[in-house]
């Protein structure tokens, strides 16, 4: 039976559990935990008697420096189990790590009502200045209640998820400060629990990751069979005009000898990956999803919103000679050309209800990463005043990039012919703020739960598409993934 979950809610917690990491601390912590301490109990004292009559909620923060050898994914690899969630940018040297929640707002339901989403949010971000929410949504946030069949891997998540982190550990070029995020008059009552919470937290020093543990098992759905009728299938509805693009999906369950932190998993990930966005959601222990994805959804600033196309794929060569060849084999190929195209209309046109002008890139240029490139443009607008940064999401995700064209067509194909539940795989994950945020699409991303990791890869459709070719561009992806983590064949 489809999986009903409970109504929407908004709650909060105190943070991590009492600590039981034994790392080597940086010289003074114990002093740190006492001075946020004294912070807090001193705003804690700071009552407005007129706003809590009208039950009016504010949200309000301390902060203190911290030393610069703790790095966030350290600090989090050192922290209790509980909520915890990861953030970097693509194009800044911020590294924002995150314990705990001051304030949840999300749903299990389906279709996510996202206008009570925004409802939620706008009256939170309204009442506290530079305040974030960090989370995201499944990819099909569209789909029927009747026809959903939520996976259990991804139950903790829900449908929809968005944190104000109770604390929150922020690395810039110019140093590094741990916030605690309070909701008053909410939070008046819990200073116990507060500082039970900070006497918790752990400031070890830097440290490298270790590598994984060994590798047992792999199973992949579908099976490659099974996947050369998907493509068959996809190709005759082309030709008989019902769609003009979709993306078809594979899951890679890798399975080891021991459990794998998952903070661990993407410090690895992070230190391959750059010029990528990297982030991690870990509503409950063990299950976390974490990703390092080329590809932003939107970032707006203001009432400015810029948005990109991505799609076709190919590797890097072993020479200079190789590496050219196979860039100038994207840059003109048709069948990569046709698919970008799909994107960049699709963005440019969903915009331009929101925007009063939009701009796209003249030329389509090549995306270069590590480990491989992809044709890419930039789509920019100005925002209407009364366009928010959840219509925009609304509007973009998903993008013919992640699903298909026509839209709705393609969504249908997905829920019919994936056998496996996407849930967050390349739906949006970012953060929003007051007239800013930033969300990119959850690709090139893996699924941690306990000894296994499931890691996930999809492939655009188009006429012309074969197959086998479709199999291996996924599986470069997947192995490229897996070469960063150590666990290449």
């Amino acid at each position: 039976m489809p999986h009903r979950s409970s109504p929407s809610s908004i709650s909060a917690d105190s943070g991590p559990r009492p600590r039981t990491d034994s790392a080597e601390e940086v010289d003074g912590a114990d002093s740190l935990r006492q001075t946020l301490r004294t912070q807090i109990r001193r705003r804690l004292r700071q009552r407005n008697g007129h706003e809590e009559a009208r039950g009016v909620e504010a949200i309000t923060s301390v902060s203190v420096q911290v030393p610069g050898e703790v790095r966030p994914l350290n600090w989090l690899r050192a922290q209790p189990t509980g909520e915890a969630l990861y953030w970097s940018g693509r194009d800044d040297d911020v590294e924002i790590a995150a314990m705990g929640a001051a304030d949840r707002i999300g749903t299990s339901d389906l279709p996510v009502d996202v206008s009570a989403l925004e409802e939620r949010l706008d009256r939170r971000l309204e009442r506290g200045s530079g305040v974030r929410y960090f989370g995201g949504l499944r990819f099909d946030a569209e789909q029927p209640a009747a026809a959903s069949s939520p996976d259990d891997r991804w139950r903790p998540f829900g449908a929809a998820r968005f944190v104000l982190p109770r604390f929150l550990l922020r690395r810039t070029p110019a140093g590094t400060a741990l916030t605690c995020r309070l909701v008053l008059p909410r939070d008046h009552g819990r200073r116990e629990a507060l500082e039970q919470a900070i006497d918790a937290l752990v400031f070890p020093r830097a440290q490298a990751p270790a590598s994984l543990p060994p590798l047992l098992e792999r199973t992949d759905a579908p099976s490659h069979a099974r996947w050369k009728q998907m493509v068959e299938w996809a190709l005759r509805h082309f030709d008989g005009g019902a769609l003009h693009k979709v993306v078809l999906a594979r899951r890679v369950a890798l399975r080891f000898a021991r459990r794998i932190g998952p903070f661990h998993v993407l410090q690895h990930l992070r230190d391959a990956t750059h010029g990528c966005f990297h982030f991690a959601v870990r509503p409950a222990a063990p299950a976390a999803w974490i990703g390092a994805s080329p590809e932003r959804l939107f970032r707006r600033t203001g009432s400015t919103v810029v948005s990109e196309a991505v799609a076709g794929t190919r590797s890097r060569g072993d020479s200079a000679q190789a590496d050219a060849a196979l860039r100038d084999e994207l840059m003109q190929s048709p069948k990569d050309r046709r698919e970008h195209a799909f994107v960049e209309d699709a963005i440019r046109d969903r915009l331009q209800s929101l925007c009063t002008s939009v701009e796209v890139d003249e030329e389509t240029s090549e995306m270069e990463l590590e480990r491989g490139r992809h044709l890419h443009s930039q789509v920019r607008g100005t925002l209407r005043p009364t366009a928010t940064s959840l219509d925009v999401l609304a509007a973009l995700h998903p993008t013919p990039a992640v699903g298909g064209v026509p839209h709705r067509r393609a969504l249908t194909a997905i829920r019919r012919k994936e056998p496996f539940d996407r849930g967050w795989y390349a739906g949006p994950v970012g953060w929003i703020g007051t007239d800013e945020a930033e969300f990119a699409v959850a690709i090139r991303a893996g699924l941690v739960r306990g000894d296994a990791i499931d890691l996930f890869s999809g492939a655009g459709l188009v006429a012309g598409s074969e197959p086998d070719a479709e199999w291996d561009e996924i599986e470069q992806k997947i192995g490229d993934f897996a070469a960063v983590l150590g666990i290449g064949d």
